[in-house]
Formats: structure tokens, sequence, C-alpha cells
């Protein structure tokens, strides 16, 4: 009887030390739908400076947000900004991207043709902390080598950028695109980015080794808008669409 009870706690001790740990998953965490833009974002800069006096810049049309921006727009004597900031869960919580944790964010775009690259800084997208500081990564409008660019660029804390990807602009403008980042917000981190035409991959880059933490920072978090200089000639009326929001955080045993 012993050497029987002895054999079933030995069975028992091998079963639970094959169990594997939990297994690394992507958790939802916010999907938001379309509601009103302030039951979305955790903030709204349209229009700061009062430069366009009673225009509303930002709001929902039909399934998507849109972010209007016109000439006489100003965020400053030199600059333009209609964005919003940060993903909110409830109308007093939001969510906070901390360090060490990995992020899948994901969404549509819409570039009509009015919103063309431009010589100077032109984003429609950004990664950041409360305050003012340098983005830690952009999606951005450039011309690069007289050729209109969409690309996105990891800035390191010396705000020296580094390019992860980019492809042609005109092309997928006027059209429904699918983008993600994916990336890890740690001092020696990872930001990933795809940008999708329907079945068509157009970018899928990986850049190691990104800096994406700021040791003095509380919380990073996304966003999404136009923020462009006015150091460009030909600028338009114009506007961003986005649409089918998404964010995961990689949870279980990888955190």
């Amino acid at each position: 009887m012993i050497k029987q009870l002895s054999g079933v706690l030995a069975a028992l001790t091998l079963t639970a030390t094959a169990l594997p740990a939990s297994a690394a998953a992507w958790t939802l965490r916010w999907n938001p739908g379309i509601q009103g833009v302030s039951a979305t974002f955790e903030g709204i800069e349209d229009d700061r400076a009062d430069s366009h006096s009673g225009t509303t810049h930002i709001y929902v049309s039909g399934d998507a947000y849109r972010f209007d921006m016109h000439t006489q727009d100003r965020d400053g004597s030199d600059r333009q900004r209609n964005e919003v900031k940060g993903m909110r869960t409830s109308g007093s919580s939001y969510l906070k991207i901390l360090k060490n944790q990995t992020w899948r964010i994901g969404y549509q775009l819409y570039i009509p043709t009015s919103l063309d690259a431009t010589t100077s800084f032109s984003h429609i997208a950004q990664m950041k902390t409360p305050g003012s500081g340098a983005p830690l990564y952009t999606m951005s409008l450039p011309v690069s080598g007289g050729t209109p660019k969409i690309n996105v660029r990891y800035w390191d804390e010396s705000e020296q950028t580094h390019e992860v990807g980019n492809t042609n602009l005109n092309p997928i403008q006027g059209k429904w695109l699918d983008t993600t980042f994916e990336f890890k917000a740690a001092d020696n981190g990872y930001l990933r980015w795809t940008l999708k035409d329907g079945s068509t991959t157009l970018v899928d880059r990986r850049m190691d080794g990104t800096d994406l933490w700021r040791g003095d920072d509380e919380y990073l978090r996304p966003k999404w808008g136009i923020y462009r200089s006015v150091n460009s000639s030909g600028l338009q009326n114009t506007y961003l669409l986005i649409r089918n929001l998404q964010a995961h955080q990689l949870t279980g045993s990888a955190e």
C-alpha cells in the first residue's frame, strides 16, 4: 500500500511540474466603435489657438472619425494641429501604456488626394507622452527624393529619427487602408509597422533595439489627426478619416 501511494504521489508530482506556464496572448483592451469624440479619446486638440472660430474640426462622419484641416488653421505661428490623444474606456478612465508593456494598436485610415505629402513635417499619427516632448514614433507624409511617401519613423531619446519603413503615397490615396503598430514600451523595445491595401501588404517592417520609454514619464498614449508645418508650398484644405480602432495588450508569460 505504501509503495502504491508513493507511486501515485510521484505521478502527481510529475504531472504538476510538466504543466506549462500560461501562454502569452493578445488581450483586447480598447474597441470603442463609433461614438462621440470625447467619449472615445482621452483628449481633443481642436484648433487650440481659436484660429478658425466657430468651426469644429474633429467629429464623427458616418462610420469614421474625421479630422478637417483648413489652410487658415494654426496651432502656433508655423504649424497646424487638429488631433486626438489617448484611449478612453469610460467617462473618467483611459488606458495608460506603461513600462515594459507590449501593445498592438490597429485601425483603418483614409488619406484623400488633398492630403498631400510635404517638404516639411506632416504627421498623421504619433506616440507620445503627456507633455510637450518629442514623439516616440510618427506616421508621416514626407516628400522624399521628389516622391510623395508615407512612412513611420522611430525617434530616439536624442530626438534623432530612424525610418522603420515607407511606401509611395500616391497609389494609396483615396482608399481605405489597414495599419498596425506593434511595440514594446521599454528601454530596449521594438517597433513593428504594417500597412495593407486590402489583401496586399505594402509594408511589414520591424525595428529592434528601440528606446520606447522615457524614464521620467508616467505613461505613453497614441495620437491621431493632422499635425503639419505651414512651411510647405501648395497646402490645401483637407481631411483625414480613421475607423475600426482597436488596442490589444500582450498578456501572459511574455509579459
